[in-house]
């Protein structure tokens, strides 16, 4: 029966077509596993990972595979980006069980969803036998399995959360760039060694502590970014940034590119170009908004969420990168003798090979000595390469990951004089508007949507501080009232329902579907942790309204930071750069003046130019419903600029130049 062809994920659509008898994740399943008195066999995935490629390939398009899992199983296929609650309770027994983790997870557990057994990717002879062993031990020591099961339930449920500690200090946060010093790779840049993430959250929170201290940690800063840049991990010719380099020196990359990176590296590219004037930064982050408008809008006005790693090869096959790499014959066949010999060298493509099967990734380690050159063998470039069969698309709508991109490419559109930019973060929001939330005053949030329908899944604790995120940064760009306020609904959903009571959060509402284990994970991954998400979201709010209770539910949720801060300052990235806006006002800048003026949309651009952490904007006529507003107007008929912190204001100014020096007090 093909359960799967609803779906709104792409990656249970890849599936929908499979010999196995799919369930998507729900009661239905575990309903009928109770009626069969048979195990789940839970699959959980994403449509960019390779490797779950591989397994659906090897087993689950295979018929004999399929009818063991049909005839032995409850078959369950998750999407780990519509359900990140599902993913992680099932990840952290995963990693408990095993040691470690990854994609695909594949979990047997019990008719109630109790993991006792679980794994990653297995191939189709180990796979088969491992599920007539499992079904094997389910039927001759049911006793075992059970009790198996709830140990792990019982343990998972016993590991205590993160303690908390108070607001970081100027002296804690000297002390993570110190920790992050230890592990810094001083010859290629980034942290640690391979594989390679592109560090983004950790690369803000240097940024901010450099403006705040006079440049402590910017060494780090420009080296990593510089390196990302210049290497394969980043599209020479297209833009946008793969998920990781699978090597130390940022060569050859996992080929899979994401939204929630691209929005990440995208804004603190352009923030390294705020607080160093680099035209690499200046160029890196414009492309890379460029492919995001490019590849990844929908016809909706949201984002993607993914391109695939792997493409078809020219015969027929399938292989990850085949759309990205070159040889020095195909540079040749493209761009004739010259240019070719000329990109192999600029390029970094060589007879040997970066990749495999002589096959190279795209590297820009120098500047070319001929940029009109450049320009037209990328072009030339870039028009073969479409040629190519494209990377498949997940073009699911993910709120968290599109409050992401809204915050992003409002303030690229700022920085660099953009307004398309802008428009774009203004679609996306409408489309999180009219689609995603289903209630208001306090909020509602779906999580995803796919071809202008919403999916059924509700939104977890990320989807709510980085879609609040994105809509107060809007309304900072745009001044309009629509987005604080939608901000405003998202945060009180966030008081209410997240809470641990211990000042953090748990990653799902209390009122949401309930687990075995209800997730909470403080630390950031590829993203910000909601937890700090929710922090910056909740901090900002703050600034602009002199809200104490959001005040001080950021100063909280910020207290882990100060028990990560010491030794494991890589996963807290977000945290810190937040912290570090918290202990410098953060600066609050109201903008009085009639929109589209010159007087006053020069002095929102120095605003925004100013490399303040976590600086926020209000922007009126005084008399909008945003407390930073209120009570100030214009001086002498002329726009005007308060620089506040904690709601004690300064003099207004009106022109840029004295709000400049003002925020640099």
């Amino acid at each position: 029966m093909n359960r799967l062809k609803d779906a709104t994920s792409p990656y249970l659509l890849q599936h929908a077509d499979n010999p196995v008898d799919w369930f998507a994740w729900g009661e239905e399943a575990f309903e009928e596993a109770r009626r069969r008195d048979v195990p789940l066999l839970i699959s959980v995935g994403y449509s960019a990972c390779h490797w779950c490629h591989v397994m659906a390939h090897e087993s689950f398009e295979d018929e004999a595979t399929a009818r063991l899992m049909n005839e032995l199983f409850v078959n369950v296929k998750v999407d780990r980006e519509e359900r990140p609650d599902v993913d992680a309770v099932y990840m952290a027994a995963t990693q408990a069980m095993t040691g470690q983790g990854g994609w695909p997870m594949t979990v047997f557990a019990t008719p109630d969803g109790h993991p006792f057994y679980t794994g990653t990717y297995f191939p189709r002879p180990h796979f088969q036998q491992l599920l007539r062993g499992v079904a094997q031990a389910w039927r001759e020591d049911r006793s075992g399995v059970v009790t198996q099961g709830s140990k792990v339930v019982d343990a998972l449920g016993d590991r205590s959360a993160l303690p908390s500690g108070p607001l970081p200090d100027e002296r804690l946060l000297g002390h993570a760039v110190r920790n992050l010093a230890e592990s810094f790779d001083e010859r290629r840049g980034g942290f640690g060694g391979a594989p390679k993430f592109p560090p983004s959250m950790v690369l803000e929170f240097l940024l901010r502590h450099a403006a705040a201290t006079g440049g402590d940690g910017m060494t780090m800063v420009d080296k990593t970014m510089e390196a990302m840049a210049r290497g394969g991990v980043y599209d020479q010719l297209g833009g946008g940034f793969a998920r990781y380099s699978v090597d130390a020196g940022w060569v050859v990359p996992h080929f899979e590119k994401m939204l929630y990176d691209n929005a990440l590296l995208l804004r603190v590219y352009a923030h390294w170009w705020r607080s160093t004037g680099s035209p690499l930064a200046r160029r890196v982050a414009l492309e890379t908004a460029d492919w995001l408008l490019r590849e990844m809008r929908t016809p909706e006005g949201g984002f993607a969420s993914a391109l695939d790693a792997d493409s078809a090869g020219p015969d027929g096959g399938h292989g990850e990168g085949l759309f990205y790499v070159w040889t020095p014959d195909r540079l040749r066949e493209v761009l004739g003798a010259e240019d070719g010999a000329w990109a192999s060298a600029l390029f970094a493509v060589t007879a040997a090979g970066t990749f495999e099967h002589g096959t190279s990734v795209l590297q820009l380690l120098t500047d070319p000595d001929d940029p009109a050159r450049f320009d037209r063998v990328r072009t030339a470039l870039r028009a073969a390469r479409e040629q190519r069969p494209r990377p498949g698309r997940d073009d699911k709508v993910v709120a968290a990951w599109n409050g992401l991109a809204i915050a992003a490419l409002a303030e690229a559109g700022t920085l660099f004089q953009r307004p398309d930019l802008i428009e774009a973060a203004r679609g996306a929001a409408e489309l999180l508007a009219d689609l995603h939330v289903t209630a208001r005053g306090p909020a509602r949030l779906l999580r995803t949507s796919r071809d202008g329908r919403a999916g059924a899944n509700a939104g977890v604790l990320e989807d709510y501080a980085n879609v609040a995120e994105g809509c107060l940064t809007l309304y900072g760009i745009t001044g309009e009232i629509r987005w604080f306020h939608m901000a405003e609904d998202l945060l009180e959903t966030v008081l209410i329902h997240f809470p641990d009571g211990s000042g953090g959060f748990f990653d799902v509402p209390d009122d949401g579907e309930r687990l075995f284990q209800r997730p909470q994970d403080p630390t950031d991954n590829a993203s910000p942790s909601g937890q700090f998400a929710a922090a910056g979201a909740l901090l900002s709010y703050a600034a602009l309204t002199g809200s104490a209770r959001h005040r001080d539910a950021a100063e909280a949720a910020l207290g882990a930071v100060s028990v990560l801060a010491g030794k494991f300052a890589r996963f807290a990235g977000w945290g810190l750069a937040i912290a570090q806006a918290a202990l410098y006002g953060p600066a609050e800048v109201a903008i009085v003046g009639p929109p589209g003026d010159p007087a006053t949309e020069a002095l929102h651009r120095a605003a925004v130019l100013a490399a303040t952490p976590g600086l926020v904007i209000a922007r009126g006529d005084g008399s909008a419903d945003v407390p930073l507003l209120e009570g100030r107007g214009m001086i002498g008929g002329e726009p005007a600029a308060y620089v506040c912190r904690r709601f004690t204001c300064r003099a207004p100014v009106t022109s840029p130049a004295d709000l400049r020096a003002e925020l640099a007090r």
